[in-house]
């Protein structure tokens, strides 16, 4: 099985579709602003947010691959940079037989843990050269592939009650202009009584700096301020967008497409991690917390 592509843009810009993605582990910024470009706090609409996206995770797909890939490895579940284990936290619950969608997957490095252990997952990214990793690893491994589908987290393209479980480890939340619509989508494609687990950057660090050293520990921002964080190139066009909401925006969005939260996790930062990650590191994540994972249950 290849790459499945399908042309789910949402209706307004169907007219400008191109390729694709979303991944693990950015924060409030991507690593490094590209040459040239401007970081700015502006509006940024749904259509604009996607395909900055697409273009931004294509475009460095590879490099993020290169740094990142021993710490995800080609089949761990990982949350988030302080490296609590799906293994250890078991947040989805029981995983054996279950159809499982993890949304914003990067080289579904998640989706080949599941189906280790009996899962029948499937693997969704905006990002065609994300998922070419993927078909990379698998290859590598001589292991049967992990179905993997191009498309946008806010327009899913399965019928409604598709799956038991859908996750994500930092993929498409923070990167989608109407995360209302897109916890709608999965609300859908699941079966009642199917868990939807996510983890974001925790909100409380909009109001940060994102930077790993003591400059990053002095609130500058308005942890109110939902202008979203958007790098643009000289002609004023976004080349990659995140999107805030506080924790109060996302249990009411939750709340309202039909979930009931099951539990908030903000892990600790774990003795003898010393390893930074962008905004991540040592000394901030003992002091304030770095990630936020939402459980949730489908009504």
């Amino acid at each position: 099985m290849g790459i499945v592509t399908v042309a789910t843009t949402p209706q307004s810009d169907l007219h400008d579709l191109d390729t694709s993605v979303d991944g693990p582990f950015t924060d409030t910024g991507a690593d490094e602003v590209e040459d040239g470009d401007d970081a700015v706090r502006r509006a940024a609409g749904t259509g604009e947010s996607s395909r900055a996206s697409r273009h931004w995770w294509d475009r460095n797909a590879d490099e993020y691959q290169d740094e990142h890939g021993e710490f995800l490895g080609d089949d761990r579940f990982t949350w988030c940079p302080e490296g609590l284990d799906e293994a250890d936290a078991r947040l989805l619950g029981e995983v054996v037989g279950k159809d499982v969608l993890e949304i914003g997957a990067g080289a579904a490095q998640c989706s080949r843990w599941l189906a280790a252990r009996g899962a029948r997952p499937v693997a969704l990214d905006i990002s065609y050269r994300q998922l070419q990793h993927s078909r990379r690893i698998d290859l590598g491994r001589g292991a049967a592939p992990v179905p993997v589908v191009q498309a946008d987290a806010a327009v899913l393209p399965f019928a409604d009650a598709s799956f038991d479980l859908a996750c994500s480890a930092y993929g498409a939340v923070p990167f989608s202009a109407d995360t209302a619509a897109l916890m709608r989508e999965v609300h859908r494609v699941l079966r009642p009584g199917g868990r939807w687990v996510f983890s974001v950057t925790h909100p409380i660090r909009w109001a940060f700096p994102d930077e790993p050293g003591v400059e990053g520990l002095t609130a500058t921002s308005s942890y109110f301020d939902r202008t979203p964080y958007v790098e643009q190139d000289e002609q004023g066009r976004a080349t990659y967008v995140e999107h805030h909401r506080t924790l109060g925006d996302r249990v009411r969005e939750l709340v309202a497409a039909g979930f009931r939260l099951v539990d908030l996790v903000e892990p600790e930062w774990p003795a003898g991690l010393e390893q930074e990650w962008g905004g991540w590191s040592p000394l901030r994540g003992r002091l304030i917390p770095g990630t936020a994972i939402f459980v949730t249950e489908r009504g």
